[in-house]
C-alpha cells in the first residue's frame, strides 16, 4: 500500500480544498408577507403555505 513520503503541508492541503466550500441554500420569498424563507416551508411570520393558513401566528406589535 502506498504511503506518502513527506507530510502534506498546510498550504498544499488548503489549496487542494479551496473548492470544497459550503454553499448558501436556496431561499424564496413568502407570497403573502415577503419574508425570506426556505422553499417548501410554512412562513414563520404569517403562518401561510401555498395560500393556506397552516400555523396560527399571534401578531404582537411593540411600539
Amino acid at each position: 500500500m502506498a504511503v506518502p513520503f513527506r507530510r502534506t503541508s498546510k498550504t498544499k492541503k488548503r489549496m487542494r480544498r479551496t473548492h470544497l466550500k459550503k454553499e448558501v441554500g436556496a431561499l424564496t420569498k413568502c407570497p403573502k408577507c415577503g419574508e425570506v424563507l426556505r422553499p417548501h416551508r410554512a412562513c414563520v411570520k404569517c403562518g401561510y403555505y401555498k395560500d393556506n393558513e397552516v400555523i396560527k401566528v399571534n401578531e404582537e406589535t411593540e411600539e
